[in-house]
């Protein structure tokens, strides 16, 4: 048989001869052949963090920490953002509502329910939350939630198969995967269910976010047992929830395949159970939940304008222009927000993304075609210039 490169499957075909068996594999094979010319449908991100796109359609996201850490939190968070139009510094990227599976496998019944009704509940019955459904404020209709804690860790996989089938969920929080394995180190039932998890997300178009706790060793920030590694291997994205000594939580991108998400998401919880953004200024005012941190720096006076009320308001025009001094110049989103956030004197990538999206809305800035790694990209629009320059100057 001449080994030189096969460059058909008919070709490869013909080798194979009478082998039936090997002729049905190629055959197969060449339903996943990629050419410059397939036909890939663009991946759709349900989200974005800081104006990143992240939390993709048909992939898994890890969602880790150390125990009481705001895993479940955030995953609340999540599931309110799927019917509100932001929370904190995330934004959902489509008008209409997701859809929302919550798998619950370790609290019980009681909790879930207060966690559903008095936590997410409140998030979006909250008057800046609310979003009237055919008049209505109905968003129990975007949820499907299931307590499964009862069932056998061998029959919680099929079931969850089964719940993502039927109810076609644009989420899905699996809180947790460790759940469904009886032995966290069990390499080959471990990578069975990573691999089941990946079909479902693909196959039914959904974004999987599994929680898993990481190892106990303090300095060890790993994913717990076998299934977290293969869960980190084949996760598009890993998030980690950290909670210091002041009880300020915080959620960070650890590692990703495609969009770096640089910044890091803090905020408290204050009395009634909402998150209320927070910087690095007053731990007292970040434990109440005010939204005074950027003045306590104070910003940079050359950028506030006369106080209005009790807000702070920003000459973004004025802000970007200094930080963009050339006009349909492209500039790289998170070396932008560092220059406008170290010239502004911000303290919180919260005020940021704020300003951002006035400025974006008032055609202050523009979104261009992103670089090649991938990053979002910004320009000053320039009216009289049909091509912006090739070379950008960070």
């Amino acid at each position: 048989m001449n080994h030189t490169l096969l460059t058909s499957i008919s070709e490869a075909l013909t080798h194979a001869g009478e082998d039936p068996r090997q002729s049905a594999f190629l055959q197969r094979l060449e339903t996943r052949r990629i050419t410059p010319d397939t036909q890939i449908p663009p991946r759709e991100f349900l989200f974005t963090m800081f104006g990143t796109p992240c939390f993709p359609r048909g992939e898994l996201v890890a969602l880790t920490g150390k125990e009481k850490s705001g895993k479940t939190y955030v995953a609340s968070l999540l599931m309110a953002l799927c019917v509100r139009d932001e929370v904190l510094s995330m934004r959902r990227n489509v008008s209409n509502r997701l859809n929302v599976l919550w798998y619950d496998t370790e609290q019980s019944e009681e909790s879930t329910q207060e966690i559903l009704t008095g936590r997410i509940g409140r998030m979006l019955s909250a008057p800046e939350g609310r979003l009237p459904f055919d008049g209505e404020d109905r968003w129990m209709d975007a949820f499907n939630v299931f307590n499964v804690r009862a069932e056998s860790w061998s029959d919680r996989m099929p079931l969850l198969e089964a719940a993502i089938t039927s109810c076609r969920p644009d989420l899905v929080i699996l809180d947790g995967i460790r759940d469904l394995v009886d032995n966290i180190n069990d390499g080959v039932l471990s990578q069975s269910v990573v691999e089941r998890l990946m079909h479902l997300a693909s196959d039914c178009s959904c974004c999987i976010v599994c929680v898993l706790h990481q190892n106990k060793s303090g300095e060890d920030r790993n994913l717990r047992g076998w299934i977290g590694t293969e869960l980190t291997y084949k996760s598009f994205e890993v998030y980690e929830c950290v909670k210091d000594a002041n009880r300020i939580f915080s959620l960070q991108q650890i590692c990703t395949r495609k969009y770096d998400i640089n910044d890091k998401m803090r905020y408290v919880v204050d009395s009634h159970g909402l998150p209320q953004p927070c910087g690095a200024g007053n731990h007292a005012d970040q434990r109440r939940g005010t939204d005074t941190s950027s003045t306590r720096l104070p910003l940079n006076r050359r950028y506030v304008l006369p106080e209005n009320g009790a807000s702070v308001e920003i000459d973004y025009h004025l802000l970007f222009s200094d930080c963009m001094p050339q006009l349909g110049v492209p500039y790289q989103a998170g070396l932008l927000q560092q220059a406008v956030m170290k010239t502004a004197n911000m303290s919180s990538p919260y005020f940021y993304n704020k300003w951002r999206l006035r400025a974006l809305a008032d055609g202050v800035i523009a979104e261009t075609a992103k670089d090649q790694q991938g990053h979002v990209m910004y320009v000053r629009p320039d009216a009289k210039k049909s091509e912006p320059p090739d070379e950008a100057p960070f």
